[in-house]
C-alpha cells in the first residue's frame, strides 16, 4: 500500500454527524476534550477551539438547519502539521457571510444574537466559508 503525503501529514481526524438539536453540543465539547488531551492542546487553544466550534455547531443547528432533529450537522476535526482544521458543514441554504451586522457597533450591542460569526473570527487564526456560508472551516495554529 502507497502513502500518499497527504496521509502522512494527517496526524489525527475525526469525522461526526449530530442531528440538529442543541443537546448535541454535549457529544461536540466531548469530542474536543478528547481531542484536547490527544494534542495536549494548550489552555488558550483548547479554549479558542472550544468557543469557536461550539458557535459554529450552534449557528448550524439553529440558522442552518432550523433545529430539524431530521438534518444533520457534519462535524470533521483534522490535525494536519501545526495545525488544527474544524469543518463544520449543516443542510441549510447558506448565508451572506459577507453582510453580517458588526456586533460591536452601538446599534448592536444590546442585542442577544450576532455574538457567534465576530467570535469565530478572532478566536480562530484562519476562517472561510464555503457552499455559500453552509460549511465553515476554522483554523487553528497548534
Amino acid at each position: 500500500m502507497r502513502i500518499t503525503r497527504l496521509e502522512e501529514a494527517i496526524k489525527m481526524m475525526r469525522d461526526f454527524y449530530i442531528p440538529s438539536e442543541l443537546q448535541n453540543l454535549r457529544l461536540v465539547e466531548k469530542v474536543i476534550d478528547e481531542i484536547s488531551l490527544e494534542l495536549d492542546l494548550s489552555d488558550e487553544v483548547y479554549g479558542n477551539v472550544m468557543v469557536a466550534t461550539m458557535e459554529a455547531t450552534n449557528n448550524a443547528i439553529i440558522h442552518g438547519n432550523k433545529a430539524d432533529p431530521g438534518k444533520n450537522v457534519k462535524i470533521r476535526i483534522l490535525q494536519e502539521g501545526k495545525r488544527l482544521t474544524v469543518h463544520v458543514e449543516d443542510q441549510g441554504k447558506g448565508f451572506d457571510y459577507s453582510n453580517v451586522p458588526d456586533p460591536t457597533a452601538p446599534d448592536n450591542v444590546e442585542k442577544i444574537n450576532g455574538r457567534g460569526i465576530f467570535l469565530m473570527e478572532h478566536l480562530s487564526d484562519e476562517i472561510e466559508y464555503l457552499e455559500d456560508g453552509r460549511i465553515v472551516q476554522l483554523k487553528f495554529n497548534l
